[in-house]
């Protein structure tokens, strides 16, 4: 049985984490990022207060919110850095199989890449994939809820939003981002809802070929109609729609997931042979 810590336990993001865990039969160890109060446990989940002590023996450990960094020092297992700006000179995990042999680091990658990567195994003849992601702020965990709580509170009592917790104005407006260079075709448009990312993707066939859906893989479901934001949020699985042109050279690929599920939870689960 693998033995972990996650720390960050007391947030959003930790609390699911630690359930997933728990329920693949794995040892977790809930730690907060700092000493906490009785009236600061939320809920069933018991977190403890960060202790080297607490490491000891441990395979890995999780990182969801930031430790002091002392916490660390001298840890022998691997380190997942699964925050939302994670260190930038770790490797990224890898988008298939387990963990790397000889790695002692790896940070996650955004819900989006995980759900790209996907594209293969649903279609045959892919060529050219644009389009555009409708972003929810669930990937910001805890702040991305309560800054878009704050934001639409503000807007609903005649007040200006402040972009405060968020970073950027949410509330009752669609925020586009405009795609970075060399990132390929596809546009961000931030939408002011918590749970529920959709890709909607214009794809082309390779030249000489035509367009052919797959059966679905584990964790994906074809669906008759395009997904809404709330059917994704209510659905354990990524929800996916194929609508094909009449010469099936090109085809509108809808696919909805939920940010949290398909960049934290499945990852990991997947990276640490869970699943």
């Amino acid at each position: 049985m693998l033995k972990l810590a996650v720390i960050g336990a007391q947030s959003l993001l930790g609390r699911e984490l630690v359930s997933a865990l728990e329920a693949c039969e794995a040892s977790v160890v809930p730690l907060s990022i700092g000493a906490l109060t009785v009236d600061e446990e939320v809920g069933d989940l018991v977190v403890f207060a960060p202790s080297q002590l607490l490491l000891e023996g441990l395979d890995a450990v999780l990182l969801v919110d930031t430790p002091d960094p002392a916490l660390l020092e001298g840890f022998p297992g691997r380190i997942l850095d699964l925050r939302t700006e994670p260190e930038a000179r770790i490797d990224a995990m890898p988008l298939a199989g387990t963990w790397p042999q000889g790695t002692k680091s790896l940070r996650g990658r955004p819900a989006l890449e995980q759900v790209l990567a996907l594209i293969p195994s649903l279609l045959d003849g892919v060529g050219e994939v644009g389009g555009t992601h409708l972003r929810s702020v669930a990937w910001l965990g805890d702040r991305g809820l309560d800054g878009l709580v704050e934001q639409t509170l503000a807007v609903l009592n005649g007040e200006d939003p402040q972009p405060g917790k968020l970073g950027y104005r949410q509330a009752f407006e669609m925020v586009p981002v405009t795609p970075v260079v060399g990132k390929g075709r596809l546009m961000e448009i931030r939408v002011p809802s918590f749970h529920g990312d959709l890709l909607i993707l214009q794809v082309r066939a390779q030249e000489g070929h035509t367009l052919v859906k797959k059966e679905a893989p584990a964790g994906v479901q074809w669906v008759d109609a395009a997904p809404s934001s709330r059917d994704v949020a209510v659905s354990a699985d990524l929800l996916a729609h194929f609508d094909l042109a009449t010469d099936s050279k090109a085809a509108v690929l809808t696919l909805g997931f939920d940010p949290v599920l398909w960049g934290v939870l499945r990852p990991t689960l997947r990276l640490l042979g869970l699943m």
